[in-house]
Protein backbone atom coordinates (compact mmCIF):
# COMPACT_ATOMS: atom_id res chain seq x y z
CA UNK A 1 0.00 0.00 0.00
CA UNK A 2 1.58 3.62 -1.05
CA UNK A 3 -0.68 5.78 0.67
CA UNK A 4 1.17 8.11 3.28
CA UNK A 5 -1.13 7.53 5.64
CA UNK A 6 -1.56 4.03 5.30
CA UNK A 7 -2.74 3.00 9.49
CA UNK A 8 -6.31 5.13 8.05
CA UNK A 9 -7.20 2.95 5.45
CA UNK A 10 -10.07 1.48 7.38
CA UNK A 11 -11.65 4.93 7.51
CA UNK A 12 -11.31 5.67 4.32
CA UNK A 13 -13.49 3.14 3.27
CA UNK A 14 -15.74 3.49 6.44
CA UNK A 15 -15.80 7.28 4.01
CA UNK A 16 -16.68 5.69 0.93
CA UNK A 17 -19.24 2.99 2.03
CA UNK A 18 -20.83 5.63 3.88
CA UNK A 19 -21.28 8.52 0.97
CA UNK A 20 -21.98 11.20 3.65
CA UNK A 21 -20.20 13.72 1.04
CA UNK A 22 -19.83 15.28 -1.90
CA UNK A 23 -16.44 13.60 -3.43
CA UNK A 24 -15.18 14.95 -7.12
CA UNK A 25 -12.60 12.04 -6.85
CA UNK A 26 -12.63 9.04 -5.80
CA UNK A 27 -8.49 6.96 -5.65
CA UNK A 28 -8.16 3.75 -5.78
CA UNK A 29 -4.70 1.78 -4.30
CA UNK A 30 -4.24 -0.71 -7.28
CA UNK A 31 -5.03 -4.25 -5.97
CA UNK A 32 -8.94 -2.51 -5.54
CA UNK A 33 -8.84 -3.14 -1.46
CA UNK A 34 -8.64 0.74 -0.20
CA UNK A 35 -10.47 3.74 -1.92
CA UNK A 36 -10.08 7.64 -0.29
CA UNK A 37 -12.92 9.70 -1.62
CA UNK A 38 -12.91 13.25 -0.84
CA UNK A 39 -12.48 17.23 -2.93
CA UNK A 40 -9.46 17.35 -4.60
CA UNK A 41 -7.33 20.38 -3.05
CA UNK A 42 -4.38 20.17 -5.23
CA UNK A 43 -1.80 17.79 -7.15
CA UNK A 44 1.22 18.39 -7.94
CA UNK A 45 2.96 15.61 -10.63
CA UNK A 46 3.22 13.26 -7.35
CA UNK A 47 0.63 13.80 -4.57
CA UNK A 48 -2.68 14.11 -4.33
CA UNK A 49 -3.46 16.35 -1.46
CA UNK A 50 -7.70 15.32 -0.46
CA UNK A 51 -10.44 16.99 1.72
CA UNK A 52 -12.11 14.23 3.32
CA UNK A 53 -14.73 14.10 6.39
CA UNK A 54 -11.41 13.25 8.56
CA UNK A 55 -9.46 16.46 7.42
CA UNK A 56 -6.86 16.91 4.41
CA UNK A 57 -5.43 14.16 3.34
CA UNK A 58 -2.29 13.37 0.96
CA UNK A 59 -2.12 10.45 -0.88
CA UNK A 60 1.15 8.88 -3.05
CA UNK A 61 -0.39 9.55 -6.75
CA UNK A 62 1.90 6.31 -8.21
CA UNK A 63 0.03 3.73 -6.08
CA UNK A 64 -3.43 4.98 -7.13
CA UNK A 65 -6.05 5.26 -10.08
CA UNK A 66 -8.20 8.65 -9.95
CA UNK A 67 -11.68 8.68 -11.16
CA UNK A 68 -13.87 11.78 -10.69
CA UNK A 69 -14.36 15.12 -12.29
CA UNK A 70 -11.55 16.73 -10.92
CA UNK A 71 -9.22 14.10 -11.81
CA UNK A 72 -6.17 15.75 -13.39
CA UNK A 73 -4.46 14.79 -16.81
CA UNK A 74 -1.37 12.95 -15.87
CA UNK A 75 -0.11 12.71 -19.81
CA UNK A 76 0.24 16.44 -19.95
CA UNK A 77 0.20 17.77 -16.80
CA UNK A 78 1.68 20.90 -16.05
CA UNK A 79 2.62 21.91 -12.52
CA UNK A 80 1.58 25.72 -11.31
CA UNK A 81 2.83 27.30 -8.29
CA UNK A 82 1.15 31.00 -7.37
CA UNK A 83 3.24 33.59 -5.41
CA UNK A 84 1.67 35.95 -3.62
CA UNK A 85 3.02 39.69 -1.88
CA UNK A 86 5.40 42.26 -2.50
CA UNK A 87 5.55 43.75 -5.79
CA UNK A 88 9.16 44.98 -5.41
CA UNK A 89 10.29 41.14 -5.02
CA UNK A 90 7.87 40.15 -8.18
CA UNK A 91 9.06 42.24 -10.33
CA UNK A 92 12.95 42.38 -9.26
CA UNK A 93 14.13 39.84 -7.23
CA UNK A 94 12.01 37.05 -8.22
CA UNK A 95 12.58 36.99 -12.24
CA UNK A 96 16.11 36.83 -11.93
CA UNK A 97 16.10 33.85 -9.78
CA UNK A 98 13.71 32.40 -12.00
CA UNK A 99 15.50 32.97 -15.18
CA UNK A 100 18.88 31.66 -13.40
CA UNK A 101 17.01 28.67 -11.83
CA UNK A 102 16.10 27.97 -15.97
CA UNK A 103 18.98 28.23 -17.35
CA UNK A 104 20.83 25.57 -14.56
CA UNK A 105 18.08 23.25 -15.71
CA UNK A 106 17.93 23.30 -19.13
CA UNK A 107 14.80 25.10 -18.91
CA UNK A 108 13.54 28.10 -21.22
CA UNK A 109 11.43 30.96 -18.88
CA UNK A 110 9.08 32.63 -20.86
CA UNK A 111 7.20 35.55 -19.44
CA UNK A 112 3.51 36.94 -20.24
CA UNK A 113 1.13 38.76 -18.46
CA UNK A 114 -1.99 37.41 -17.33
CA UNK A 115 -3.94 40.45 -16.47
CA UNK A 116 -3.31 44.33 -14.56
CA UNK A 117 -2.06 42.49 -11.28
CA UNK A 118 -0.62 38.83 -12.27
CA UNK A 119 2.10 37.52 -14.61
CA UNK A 120 3.25 34.21 -15.23
CA UNK A 121 6.72 32.02 -16.25
CA UNK A 122 6.43 29.01 -17.97
CA UNK A 123 9.20 26.65 -18.00
CA UNK A 124 9.96 24.58 -21.03
CA UNK A 125 12.10 21.72 -22.01
CA UNK A 126 13.58 21.54 -25.00
CA UNK A 127 11.63 19.34 -27.74
CA UNK A 128 8.03 19.34 -25.33
CA UNK A 129 5.07 21.27 -26.69
CA UNK A 130 3.24 22.36 -23.27
CA UNK A 131 5.63 23.77 -20.54
CA UNK A 132 6.30 21.89 -17.18
CA UNK A 133 5.49 24.35 -15.23
CA UNK A 134 3.71 27.54 -14.73
CA UNK A 135 4.46 30.14 -12.24
CA UNK A 136 2.14 32.96 -11.13
CA UNK A 137 3.30 36.28 -9.44
CA UNK A 138 0.05 38.73 -7.92
CA UNK A 139 1.64 41.79 -7.69
CA UNK A 140 0.37 43.11 -4.51
CA UNK A 141 1.89 43.95 -0.81
CA UNK A 142 2.66 41.80 2.06
CA UNK A 143 -0.56 42.33 3.80
CA UNK A 144 -2.44 40.51 0.55
CA UNK A 145 0.09 38.01 0.27
CA UNK A 146 -0.67 36.52 4.24
CA UNK A 147 -4.31 37.11 3.49
CA UNK A 148 -4.05 34.87 0.02
CA UNK A 149 -2.19 32.50 1.93
CA UNK A 150 -4.49 32.14 4.27
CA UNK A 151 -7.46 31.85 2.31
CA UNK A 152 -5.64 28.96 0.35
CA UNK A 153 -5.06 31.53 -2.98
CA UNK A 154 -1.46 31.69 -3.03
CA UNK A 155 1.09 29.09 -2.21
CA UNK A 156 4.23 30.93 -1.36
CA UNK A 157 4.04 34.55 0.11
CA UNK A 158 6.38 37.12 -1.24
CA UNK A 159 7.11 39.08 2.24
CA UNK A 160 9.37 42.15 3.16
CA UNK A 161 8.64 42.07 6.61
CA UNK A 162 8.39 39.06 9.51
CA UNK A 163 4.97 37.68 9.74
CA UNK A 164 2.83 39.13 12.56
CA UNK A 165 1.84 37.51 15.14
CA UNK A 166 -2.20 37.81 14.02
CA UNK A 167 -1.64 36.12 10.55
CA UNK A 168 0.70 33.37 12.13
CA UNK A 169 -2.21 32.55 14.31
CA UNK A 170 -5.05 32.63 11.71
CA UNK A 171 -2.28 30.45 9.37
CA UNK A 172 -2.11 27.72 12.35
CA UNK A 173 -5.88 27.58 12.43
CA UNK A 174 -6.18 27.19 8.30
CA UNK A 175 -3.67 24.17 8.86
CA UNK A 176 -0.66 25.93 7.56
CA UNK A 177 1.39 25.25 10.14
CA UNK A 178 3.36 27.82 12.30
CA UNK A 179 4.69 30.49 9.86
CA UNK A 180 7.90 31.49 12.34
CA UNK A 181 9.14 27.66 12.39
CA UNK A 182 12.29 28.08 10.73
CA UNK A 183 11.96 25.74 7.65
CA UNK A 184 8.09 27.86 7.33
CA UNK A 185 10.37 30.76 6.26
CA UNK A 186 13.27 31.48 4.18
CA UNK A 187 15.31 34.90 3.02
CA UNK A 188 16.22 35.12 -0.30
CA UNK A 189 17.79 38.46 -0.74
CA UNK A 190 18.84 40.90 1.74
CA UNK A 191 17.98 44.86 1.39
CA UNK A 192 17.94 48.10 3.79
CA UNK A 193 15.27 51.28 4.61
CA UNK A 194 16.79 54.16 4.09
CA UNK A 195 15.72 57.68 4.68
CA UNK A 196 16.41 59.18 0.89
CA UNK A 197 16.79 63.32 0.37
CA UNK A 198 17.58 65.27 -3.19
CA UNK A 199 20.85 65.51 -4.44
CA UNK A 200 20.80 69.14 -3.28
CA UNK A 201 19.73 68.97 -0.31
CA UNK A 202 21.34 70.04 2.77
CA UNK A 203 21.11 67.38 4.98
CA UNK A 204 24.00 65.02 5.46
CA UNK A 205 23.04 62.31 8.15
CA UNK A 206 19.99 61.78 10.12
CA UNK A 207 19.49 60.39 13.36
CA UNK A 208 16.99 56.93 14.16
CA UNK A 209 15.28 60.04 17.16
CA UNK A 210 15.18 62.69 14.57
CA UNK A 211 13.82 60.55 11.90
CA UNK A 212 11.23 59.00 13.63
CA UNK A 213 10.34 62.85 14.70
CA UNK A 214 9.50 64.03 11.22
CA UNK A 215 7.91 60.54 10.67
CA UNK A 216 5.23 61.29 12.89
CA UNK A 217 5.11 64.63 12.24
CA UNK A 218 6.75 66.11 15.17
CA UNK A 219 9.16 67.81 13.01
CA UNK A 220 7.70 69.69 9.82
CA UNK A 221 9.77 72.00 9.17
CA UNK A 222 13.54 71.75 7.90
CA UNK A 223 14.76 74.23 10.39
CA UNK A 224 14.31 71.55 13.17
CA UNK A 225 16.88 69.43 11.55
CA UNK A 226 19.29 72.35 11.20
CA UNK A 227 18.63 73.43 7.67
CA UNK A 228 16.13 76.14 6.18
CA UNK A 229 13.46 77.53 7.25
CA UNK A 230 11.46 75.24 4.58
CA UNK A 231 8.23 72.97 5.25
CA UNK A 232 9.69 69.12 4.59
CA UNK A 233 7.66 67.16 2.40
CA UNK A 234 6.95 63.44 3.64
CA UNK A 235 7.04 60.15 1.13
CA UNK A 236 6.21 57.03 2.20
CA UNK A 237 5.35 53.21 0.68
CA UNK A 238 1.50 52.60 0.59
CA UNK A 239 0.11 51.67 3.87
CA UNK A 240 -0.19 48.08 3.17
CA UNK A 241 3.88 47.60 1.86
CA UNK A 242 6.09 45.49 3.54
CA UNK A 243 8.30 48.38 3.46
CA UNK A 244 5.67 50.73 4.99
CA UNK A 245 5.14 48.20 7.82
CA UNK A 246 8.92 47.53 9.16
CA UNK A 247 8.31 51.60 9.08
CA UNK A 248 6.23 51.32 11.74
CA UNK A 249 7.81 48.07 13.06
CA UNK A 250 11.51 49.38 13.79
CA UNK A 251 11.24 53.41 14.00
CA UNK A 252 8.06 53.98 15.03
CA UNK A 253 6.78 51.38 17.31
CA UNK A 254 9.60 51.89 19.63
CA UNK A 255 9.11 55.61 20.55
CA UNK A 256 5.23 55.10 20.74
CA UNK A 257 4.73 57.02 16.97
CA UNK A 258 2.31 57.06 14.33
CA UNK A 259 3.43 58.04 11.23
CA UNK A 260 2.06 61.46 10.09
CA UNK A 261 -1.34 61.68 8.03
CA UNK A 262 0.06 64.11 5.96
CA UNK A 263 2.49 61.38 4.42
CA UNK A 264 2.55 61.54 0.39
CA UNK A 265 2.02 57.51 -0.08
CA UNK A 266 3.41 56.07 -3.53
CA UNK A 267 2.16 52.64 -4.19
CA UNK A 268 5.78 52.23 -6.32
CA UNK A 269 9.20 52.23 -5.20
CA UNK A 270 10.77 54.13 -7.94
CA UNK A 271 8.08 56.70 -7.87
CA UNK A 272 8.73 57.81 -4.48
CA UNK A 273 12.15 57.82 -5.45
CA UNK A 274 11.84 60.06 -8.41
CA UNK A 275 9.70 62.58 -6.37
CA UNK A 276 11.96 62.84 -3.32
CA UNK A 277 14.55 63.40 -5.96
CA UNK A 278 13.07 66.12 -7.71
CA UNK A 279 11.86 68.10 -4.65
CA UNK A 280 14.72 69.77 -2.56
CA UNK A 281 12.81 69.85 0.68
CA UNK A 282 11.20 66.54 0.57
CA UNK A 283 12.38 63.23 2.31
CA UNK A 284 11.32 59.75 2.28
CA UNK A 285 11.92 56.11 3.19
CA UNK A 286 13.03 53.67 0.41
CA UNK A 287 14.66 50.35 -0.65
CA UNK A 288 18.53 50.36 -0.29
CA UNK A 289 18.16 49.11 -4.04
CA UNK A 290 16.03 52.07 -5.63
CA UNK A 291 17.50 54.88 -3.90
CA UNK A 292 20.23 55.13 -6.63
CA UNK A 293 18.19 58.97 -8.39
CA UNK A 294 18.09 60.35 -4.66
CA UNK A 295 20.54 60.54 -1.66
CA UNK A 296 20.42 57.91 0.94
CA UNK A 297 21.48 59.63 4.28
CA UNK A 298 23.38 57.95 6.73
CA UNK A 299 22.27 57.01 10.64
CA UNK A 300 23.89 58.99 13.63
CA UNK A 301 23.84 59.01 16.66
CA UNK A 302 24.52 61.50 19.69
CA UNK A 303 28.41 59.89 20.17
CA UNK A 304 29.32 60.56 16.62
CA UNK A 305 28.93 57.13 15.25
CA UNK A 306 27.24 57.12 11.55
CA UNK A 307 26.12 53.61 9.51
CA UNK A 308 25.70 54.08 6.23
CA UNK A 309 23.89 51.15 4.16
CA UNK A 310 26.47 49.78 1.94
CA UNK A 311 26.36 46.20 0.92
CA UNK A 312 28.98 44.97 3.10
CA UNK A 313 26.76 46.68 6.47
CA UNK A 314 23.65 45.59 5.41
CA UNK A 315 25.36 41.84 4.92
CA UNK A 316 26.79 42.04 8.66
CA UNK A 317 23.81 43.67 9.64
CA UNK A 318 25.85 46.35 10.93
CA UNK A 319 23.72 48.72 9.23
CA UNK A 320 20.36 48.53 12.30
CA UNK A 321 17.32 49.49 9.40
CA UNK A 322 17.92 46.18 7.32
CA UNK A 323 15.17 44.51 5.37
CA UNK A 324 15.74 40.74 4.48
CA UNK A 325 13.11 39.58 1.49
CA UNK A 326 11.39 36.72 2.37
CA UNK A 327 9.05 33.91 1.40
CA UNK A 328 6.54 32.17 3.82
CA UNK A 329 5.75 28.36 2.88
CA UNK A 330 2.49 26.89 4.01
CA UNK A 331 3.01 23.68 5.88
CA UNK A 332 2.30 21.24 3.00
CA UNK A 333 3.87 19.92 0.11
CA UNK A 334 4.67 21.56 -3.07
CA UNK A 335 5.95 20.56 -6.45
CA UNK A 336 8.51 19.16 -6.88
CA UNK A 337 9.55 22.22 -9.27
CA UNK A 338 8.94 24.80 -6.47
CA UNK A 339 11.13 22.62 -4.01
CA UNK A 340 13.90 22.51 -6.74
CA UNK A 341 13.41 26.30 -6.90
CA UNK A 342 13.72 26.87 -3.52
CA UNK A 343 16.68 24.83 -3.14
CA UNK A 344 18.26 27.30 -5.89
CA UNK A 345 17.10 30.07 -4.24
CA UNK A 346 19.72 29.45 -1.50
CA UNK A 347 22.83 28.03 -4.35
CA UNK A 348 26.12 30.25 -4.67
CA UNK A 349 24.70 30.88 -8.49
CA UNK A 350 21.55 31.89 -7.03
CA UNK A 351 23.50 34.73 -4.81
CA UNK A 352 24.87 35.94 -8.08
CA UNK A 353 22.05 36.81 -9.69
CA UNK A 354 20.54 38.33 -6.80
CA UNK A 355 23.69 40.64 -6.82
CA UNK A 356 22.56 41.26 -10.50
CA UNK A 357 19.45 42.49 -9.74
CA UNK A 358 20.57 45.23 -7.53
CA UNK A 359 20.02 43.63 -4.36
CA UNK A 360 22.67 41.82 -1.45
CA UNK A 361 23.15 38.81 -1.82
CA UNK A 362 24.02 36.36 1.37
CA UNK A 363 27.35 34.69 0.08
CA UNK A 364 29.47 34.59 3.12
CA UNK A 365 32.72 37.50 2.37
CA UNK A 366 35.44 37.83 4.91
CA UNK A 367 36.93 41.24 5.94
CA UNK A 368 40.51 41.56 7.17
CA UNK A 369 40.93 43.78 10.33
CA UNK A 370 42.98 46.44 8.55
CA UNK A 371 39.88 47.07 6.82
CA UNK A 372 37.95 48.20 10.00
CA UNK A 373 40.04 51.34 11.10
CA UNK A 374 36.59 53.02 11.72
CA UNK A 375 35.42 50.78 14.21
CA UNK A 376 38.77 50.52 15.81
CA UNK A 377 38.82 54.33 16.46
CA UNK A 378 35.38 54.24 17.70
CA UNK A 379 36.34 51.58 20.44
CA UNK A 380 39.32 53.26 21.66
CA UNK A 381 37.31 57.19 21.33
CA UNK A 382 33.96 55.76 22.53
CA UNK A 383 34.60 53.18 24.39
CA UNK A 384 33.29 52.45 28.33
CA UNK A 385 36.05 53.95 30.62
CA UNK A 386 35.63 50.20 32.31
CA UNK A 387 37.19 48.48 29.62
CA UNK A 388 40.94 50.05 29.74
CA UNK A 389 43.79 49.15 27.60
CA UNK A 390 44.81 45.47 28.93
CA UNK A 391 40.94 44.43 27.39
CA UNK A 392 41.53 46.35 23.94
CA UNK A 393 44.89 44.62 23.52
CA UNK A 394 43.86 41.49 24.35
CA UNK A 395 40.77 41.88 21.89
CA UNK A 396 43.40 43.09 18.69
CA UNK A 397 45.88 40.54 19.58
CA UNK A 398 42.96 37.68 19.27
CA UNK A 399 41.63 39.08 16.02
CA UNK A 400 44.74 40.45 14.15
CA UNK A 401 44.90 36.95 12.44
CA UNK A 402 41.45 36.48 11.58
CA UNK A 403 38.92 38.04 9.38
CA UNK A 404 35.51 38.87 9.80
CA UNK A 405 33.14 36.52 8.25
CA UNK A 406 30.10 38.61 7.18
CA UNK A 407 27.35 36.53 8.96
CA UNK A 408 26.54 38.27 11.98
CA UNK A 409 24.66 37.32 14.35
CA UNK A 410 21.91 40.00 16.60
CA UNK A 411 18.94 39.69 18.48
CA UNK A 412 15.41 40.44 18.58
CA UNK A 413 14.64 43.53 21.33
CA UNK A 414 14.18 42.40 24.70
CA UNK A 415 15.14 39.03 23.78
CA UNK A 416 18.15 36.40 23.51
CA UNK A 417 16.20 34.66 20.62
CA UNK A 418 18.09 35.71 17.28
CA UNK A 419 16.00 38.04 14.76
CA UNK A 420 15.19 37.00 11.51
CA UNK A 421 18.14 37.82 9.03
CA UNK A 422 20.30 36.20 11.76
CA UNK A 423 18.38 32.73 11.66
CA UNK A 424 18.92 32.55 7.74
CA UNK A 425 22.72 33.29 8.57
CA UNK A 426 22.80 30.25 11.04
CA UNK A 427 21.56 28.12 8.49
CA UNK A 428 24.09 29.26 5.75
CA UNK A 429 26.73 29.28 8.05
CA UNK A 430 25.45 25.42 8.72
CA UNK A 431 25.45 24.54 4.99
CA UNK A 432 29.15 26.15 4.66
CA UNK A 433 30.10 24.06 6.93
CA UNK A 434 28.77 21.10 5.69
CA UNK A 435 29.82 21.69 2.18
CA UNK A 436 33.20 22.02 3.44
CA UNK A 437 33.99 25.32 2.99
CA UNK A 438 35.88 25.79 6.25
CA UNK A 439 37.89 22.49 6.34
CA UNK A 440 41.15 23.11 7.90
CA UNK A 441 40.45 26.36 9.35
CA UNK A 442 39.72 28.16 12.80
CA UNK A 443 35.65 30.00 13.47
CA UNK A 444 35.73 32.02 16.36
CA UNK A 445 32.24 32.99 17.92
CA UNK A 446 33.31 37.11 19.47
CA UNK A 447 30.24 38.26 21.65
CA UNK A 448 29.66 41.95 22.19
CA UNK A 449 27.53 43.92 23.91
CA UNK A 450 25.89 47.20 24.90
CA UNK A 451 27.16 49.70 27.15
CA UNK A 452 24.40 49.29 29.52
CA UNK A 453 25.60 47.74 32.91
CA UNK A 454 28.73 46.67 34.83
CA UNK A 455 31.77 45.93 31.94
CA UNK A 456 32.24 42.75 33.76
CA UNK A 457 29.01 41.45 33.62
CA UNK A 458 28.44 42.59 30.12
CA UNK A 459 31.73 40.49 29.02
CA UNK A 460 29.98 37.77 30.60
CA UNK A 461 26.28 38.34 28.86
CA UNK A 462 28.69 38.72 25.34
CA UNK A 463 30.29 35.58 26.08
CA UNK A 464 27.11 33.47 26.68
CA UNK A 465 25.78 34.68 23.82
CA UNK A 466 28.81 33.65 21.33
CA UNK A 467 28.24 30.18 23.07
CA UNK A 468 24.76 30.17 21.87
CA UNK A 469 24.73 31.07 18.44
CA UNK A 470 27.92 29.08 18.24
CA UNK A 471 25.84 25.90 19.48
CA UNK A 472 22.40 27.02 17.52
CA UNK A 473 24.64 26.82 14.04
CA UNK A 474 26.37 23.62 15.03
CA UNK A 475 22.31 21.98 15.90
CA UNK A 476 21.71 23.41 12.35
CA UNK A 477 24.62 20.93 10.54
CA UNK A 478 22.63 17.72 9.50
CA UNK A 479 25.93 15.87 9.23
CA UNK A 480 29.16 15.79 10.83
CA UNK A 481 31.89 18.11 10.48
CA UNK A 482 35.34 17.32 10.14
CA UNK A 483 37.92 17.34 13.03
CA UNK A 484 40.14 20.15 11.24
CA UNK A 485 37.52 22.78 11.92
CA UNK A 486 38.40 24.80 15.27
CA UNK A 487 35.67 26.18 16.52
CA UNK A 488 35.93 28.44 19.79
CA UNK A 489 34.24 31.25 21.32
CA UNK A 490 35.54 34.38 22.58
CA UNK A 491 34.10 37.69 24.66
CA UNK A 492 34.53 40.64 24.46
CA UNK A 493 31.19 42.50 25.98
CA UNK A 494 31.41 46.99 25.04
CA UNK A 495 34.92 47.18 23.92
CA UNK A 496 34.35 47.56 20.28
CA UNK A 497 30.74 49.68 20.14
CA UNK A 498 29.18 49.91 16.68
CA UNK A 499 26.58 52.73 17.29
CA UNK A 500 25.71 54.97 20.25
CA UNK A 501 24.01 53.32 23.34
CA UNK A 502 21.72 56.43 23.54
CA UNK A 503 19.18 54.89 21.52
CA UNK A 504 17.49 51.38 21.69
CA UNK A 505 18.32 50.46 18.15
CA UNK A 506 22.01 51.90 18.98
CA UNK A 507 22.16 49.32 21.69
CA UNK A 508 20.85 46.49 19.61
CA UNK A 509 23.35 47.07 16.73
CA UNK A 510 26.07 46.85 19.56
CA UNK A 511 24.46 43.90 21.03
CA UNK A 512 26.38 41.22 18.58
CA UNK A 513 27.91 37.84 17.45
CA UNK A 514 30.77 37.93 14.80
CA UNK A 515 32.52 34.89 13.28
CA UNK A 516 35.98 35.33 12.98
CA UNK A 517 37.65 32.85 10.61
CA UNK A 518 41.74 31.89 10.43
Amino acid sequence: MTFLRAAAAALFSMTLASGVMAQDITLTSHDGKVEVAGNLLGFDGEFYRVDTQFGELTVDGSGVTCDGPACPNLTDFVAEVRFSGSSVMAETVLPALIIGFARQEGLTATPARVDQSTFQYELYQNGRQAPLARLFFHLGNTDQGFTDLIENNTDIVMALREIREAEREAAQSAGLGDLKQTRRSRVVALDAMVPVVAKDNVARQISPADLARVLSGEITNWSGLGGPDAPIALHMPDAGSGLAQAVEDQILMPVGGELAASAIRHSRGNDLVRAVADDAFAIGISSQALAEAARALPLTGGCGHALAATRQSIKTEDYPLTSPMFLYLPERRLPRVARQFLSYSQSPDAQMAIRQAGFVDQTPETMQIGLQGDRLANAIVTGSAEVGLEELQRMIETLRPLSRLSLSFRFETGSSRPDAQSRSNILHLAQALEAGRFDARKLVFVGFSDGDGAAVANARIALRRAQTVRNAVLAAVETAIPDSVEVSVEGFGEAMPMACDDTEWGRKVNRRVEVWVQ
